[in-house]
């Protein structure tokens, strides 16, 4: 049940939900209750998805997927992806209505792409949504809620599309053999590899932009991960464009990420609205 339930995605978006949340200046019980609202949530995605998608990795003898291997039942699968769902709800509402509507917005919208989304070409939408609202919701679990600024907004939601990119490429050969088809399978892997980059890049470049206009004493961090994950950037998509597709590709775009995510964790109060 913990491998149905994509545990490492799982656990990195909630850490980071949990570090900004640090950051920013949330109260430390109000921190718990964030981490275990956005822990359910990701465990009902993750568990959904091994749900919806138990039939394709079957067909594809996805022996990574404990559905396809016989290890856990479908149903018991899907009773756990509802009920973390339910468990989100009363979790989130303690935080406040904002922050209930937000978290809720952002876990439909990663059940929106399970079931559907991902075999179209909207399939990038949900990570534009559900990273993007990820300050938002931090931000409106304040005791005093303020809306996060533009910047943050935005660098997660690129962080998401990036993310979206890095997480079907790996899987495009199987993908294509059970119909799915997203917009990284209509742009193929070298297009996708470049968009994936970019994206990371362009959140480097927005991240620093905003932690420079408002905490000037952060300049030089924001430098310093800017130079960093452009350069990583830089680097990739030379590879994607001139080199055969290897694991190097993927390792380079989770770097990418990762600075990216401290930038943004570096950021703490910044990411408040003015």
């Amino acid at each position: 049940m913990i491998r149905a339930s994509h545990p490492g995605p799982a656990a990195a978006v909630t850490l980071v939900t949990v570090v900004l949340a640090i950051g920013t200046g949330v109260e430390p019980l109000r921190v718990v209750l964030v981490g275990a609202a956005m822990l359910s949530g990701q465990l009902s995605i993750g568990w959904s998805n091994d749900w919806i998608d138990a039939d394709r990795d079957t067909a594809v003898a996805r022996s990574d997927k404990p559905i396809a291997s016989g290890l856990v039942t479908r149903s018991a699968v899907r009773t756990a992806a509802v009920a973390a769902a339910a468990i989100a709800v009363p979790l989130s509402l303690l935080l406040g209505p904002l922050a209930a509507v937000v978290n809720l917005v952002g876990i439909a919208s990663g059940w929106s792409y399970n079931a559907w989304l991902k075999r179209t070409l909207a399939s990038g939408v949900p990570y534009l949504v559900t990273f993007g609202t990820l300050p938002l919701f931090v931000t409106l679990s304040l005791s005093e809620p303020r809306p996060s600024a533009w910047w943050a907004i935005a660098v997660g939601a690129l962080l998401g599309f990036g993310a979206h990119f890095a997480n079907v490429l790996p899987d495009l050969a199987d993908d294509a053999r059970t119909g799915v088809r997203g917009l990284p399978h209509a742009l193929g892997r070298g297009a996708s590899s470049v968009i994936a980059f970019s994206s990371l890049a362009l959140a480097s470049i927005v991240a620093c932009t905003g932690i420079a206009a408002a905490s000037p004493a952060l300049v030089v961090v924001a430098v310093i991960g800017l130079v960093a994950g452009v350069a990583i950037a830089v680097a990739g998509i030379v590879l994607a464009l001139t080199r055969p597709p290897t694991r190097l590709l993927f390792q380079l775009i989770i770097a990418s990420a990762v600075v990216d995510v401290i930038l943004l964790a570096a950021a703490g109060p910044a990411i408040v609205a003015r």
